[in-house]
C-alpha cells in the first residue's frame, strides 16, 4: 500500500478528504495558520473546524508567470467554502478567461504533487469544477 502524506497540516487525508481551520470559539473567525489569538476578536481558544468541500469562486487570476519549474498558466483563486475563504488553485479547468468565472461552483479535490525515494506521496489540494 503506498503511504500518502498532507503537504498541509490543515489538509485531511482518507476516504473523505477535507480541510480543518482553527476555529475562534468567541467569533467563530476560521484561520488555517496556528494563531495565538483571533485576529477578529482576540480571544485565545480554537477547535477544530472541517471546512465544507464545496464552494463558489470569489475572486481569481491566471498566473502567466511564476519561478522555474512552476508550469504555467495555471489558475489561483480564493473559494468561499459557506463562509471560510480558502486560497488555492483551481485545477482541472483550462487557465483561460472563456472558462473560469466567477461564482463557478467548485469542490475540493486532492492530487499528488510529489514522490520521495521511498515512495511515500505528498497529497498538495485545489479546487476543480463541479458539474451541473
Amino acid at each position: 500500500m503506498t503511504k500518502t502524506v498532507p503537504v498541509v497540516d490543515y489538509l485531511t487525508l482518507g476516504e473523505h478528504p477535507h480541510l480543518t481551520a482553527h476555529g475562534c470559539t468567541t467569533c467563530g473567525a476560521r484561520f488555517f495558520d496556528r494563531r495565538n489569538a483571533c485576529a477578529g476578536c482576540g480571544a485565545a481558544d480554537f477547535e477544530s473546524v472541517a471546512v465544507a468541500t464545496e464552494g463558489v469562486l470569489t475572486t481569481f487570476t491566471i498566473v502567466t508567470m511564476a519561478r522555474p519549474g512552476i508550469p504555467v498558466p495555471f489558475v489561483a483563486g480564493v473559494v468561499d467554502c459557506d463562509g471560510t475563504s480558502v486560497r488555492a488553485n483551481v485545477i482541472n479547468v483550462e487557465p483561460a478567461p472563456d472558462h473560469v468565472r466567477l461564482g463557478m461552483k467548485l469542490r475540493l479535490a486532492t492530487s499528488v504533487v510529489g514522490v520521495d525515494d521511498e515512495g511515500t506521496e505528498a497529497m498538495g489540494f485545489g479546487f476543480e469544477p463541479v458539474e451541473d
